[in-house]
Formats: structure tokens, sequence, C-alpha cells
């Protein structure tokens, strides 16, 4: 995929994020300010346009005292959730937040817990998604295999860096890549095709309280590291700690060779900043989440380890 079809991609996907439905934190309109529940568990953000009804009873009382701007009793109870629920909020919210809501909540009644129901889900989308990321991890192999190559065309360049011989550089690195059948932007495709995953799994865990309500081995599934630290609960630490080594893992079996693009960039450093900045936005991921996005980053390691074992047989 080109860099301009990539563009398109991002686009469309923004698009479909910013003017449709999302999630709105309810704000008390004497003091604007946002409203928490807090027990000696949690604290949560409570949000205005839910789904359907809290059953938690601290949160139904909660709820009831902004009555004129969240009404539960108009909302259907959770269990009974359809995707044809609750008025229509637009593309975004119909296609990707209430369906994936739905299938949350169906799960939860075979499995009897909700995180288990969210890591289950996720595992199940990647497994649809496989045989497109299992090419992906391929490719990224591929170029494993062709980097001593590129480390050739990398010294016969070295210290020319007038025009044409750049261009004459990028040139034969995208024809190795064409005698290899290797598409250097593949890759990008993906994290595309994630960005919607994870917004439409943070928006039904927002949306739907008996998912923010959930716990799974004592850790509530609403609340975030950040708040729970607030509040003495270190143990929330323990998620941001998987996420970062999981992150590492992944990161570390899909390093790929250098692009044209990319070449006087160090990779390593590159990396490094990626795992700081997944560390810094997990302290914010709410642990329903968090556990979205270690099933899935674990599901990517497995599949990279069977795309190099499929490659290194493939070799002798």
């Amino acid at each position: 995929m080109t860099s301009k079809r990539l563009r398109k991609v991002l686009i469309i996907i923004l698009l479909v994020i910013t003017l449709t439905g999302c999630t709105k934190v309810l704000k008390d309109k004497k003091t604007n300010k946002v409203v928490y529940y807090e027990n000696d568990k949690v604290k949560i953000t409570l949000n205005e346009n839910i789904l359907c009804k809290p059953e938690d009873k601290g949160l139904v009382k909660k709820y009831n005292k902004y009555k004129k701007q969240v009404n539960i009793d108009k909302l259907p109870k959770c269990s009974d959730f359809k995707v044809n629920d609750s008025k229509y909020e637009g593309l975004w919210e119909n296609l990707f937040v209430k369906p994936l809501a739905f299938l949350i909540i169906r799960l939860k009644k075979l499995v009897k817990n909700y995180g288990l129901s969210i890591i289950i889900l996720g595992l199940l989308i990647r497994l649809v998604l496989a045989p497109f990321t299992q090419k992906t991890a391929m490719q990224s192999e591929n170029m494993k295999a062709i980097q001593p190559e590129i480390d050739k065309i990398n010294k016969k360049y070295e210290n020319k860096n007038d025009q044409e011989s750049m261009n004459k550089k990028s040139m034969e690195i995208m024809q190795l890549y064409k005698k290899n059948n290797i598409n250097p932007f593949s890759s990008c495709l993906f994290a595309f095709i994630q960005i919607p995953l994870l917004m439409a799994f943070y928006e039904a865990i927002n949306r739907v309280p008996v998912i923010f309500e959930g716990n799974l081995l004592g850790l509530v599934l609403g609340t975030t590291p950040m708040k729970a630290v607030t509040t003495g609960h270190y143990e929330y630490l323990l998620i941001v700690i998987l996420i970062i080594i999981t992150t590492i893992i992944s990161q570390k079996l899909n390093k790929t060779a250098a692009t044209p693009q990319t070449n006087d960039i160090n990779p390593n450093m590159m990396m490094n900043m990626m795992v700081i900045m997944i560390a810094i936005m997990s302290l914010n991921f709410s642990v329903a989440l968090s556990l979205y996005w270690i099933s899935s980053t674990i599901f990517t390691i497995v599949q990279n380890l069977i795309a190099k074992n499929i490659k290194k047989r493939g070799a002798k």
C-alpha cells in the first residue's frame, strides 16, 4: 500500500470517529466538573450516553442524582441489550460500538466474567484477522532475510549524500523488495485496522456499565492504573508492567529491515520511544481495555513465532 493510500485510509477512519457518536463524559451542570463514582476499591469516571442500566447499587444511586442528564429508567437492562436498542447516534456507534458491546455481554453469559469475555473476544477478532496478519508477519520475516543485501546497498552508497545517489539507492532497495515480493508498507495497514478496534473496545467498555462494574482477579475493569494508584491500589501497576513486557517482546519479534524512508532512523531508538509512549498511555487505559491490548499483543507474539518457524523450515 502506498503512502497516499495509507493517508486516505487514515482520513476516512478519523472522519468516522470524529463525525459520529462517541462517549460523553458526565459533568455536573452546576460545577461543570466531571462526575466520578468512588468506593473503597476504585474511582470510575461516569459517562452520560451509556447504552444500558447499571446494576451496582452505589452506581445506580450516583446516576439517579443526575436524572435530568441520564434517565437510567428508560434504558434496557444490560443483560437484555440488543444492537438496535437506544437512539441512533451515528455510523461509528452502530457499526462498531453496539455490536462489540453486545458480543461482550453475550460472551459473559457463557464464561461468567466480563474480563474473560473481553480477552476471548479480542482473541476471536485476531483469529478472524489472522490470514491477513500472518501474511504481514511473513513479510516481516522476508524483510529480515534480505537485510544483508540491504546492508550491501547501504555500504555501496555510504558517504554519498547527493540527490542522484540517494535516488539510485532507493531504487535499488525497491527493486530488491519487488524481486522478493515484499511490500514494505503492508505492515502499516494492520495498524490502521487496530485503531477502530481499540476505539470500539474503549467505547463499549465506557458505555456499558456492567462491563466497567465487573472485575477480574480483584481488578475492577472500569478503572485505570492512574486512578487506582491515587487511591492507594498499587496492584494495578501490574497491568502496566504486562503491557510493557508484551509490547517489548512483540516489537523485537516484529523488527524489520530499514526502508529507504527510514534508513537514517535508529530502529532501536524508535522502538524505545514507542514502548515509552505506550507505557505512559497504559496508565490511563481502563483495566478492561488493557486486557484487550495484552491478549491481542500475545496473539501477535505467537503469530510472529509461527512465522519465524515457517521461515526457518523453508530455508532448510
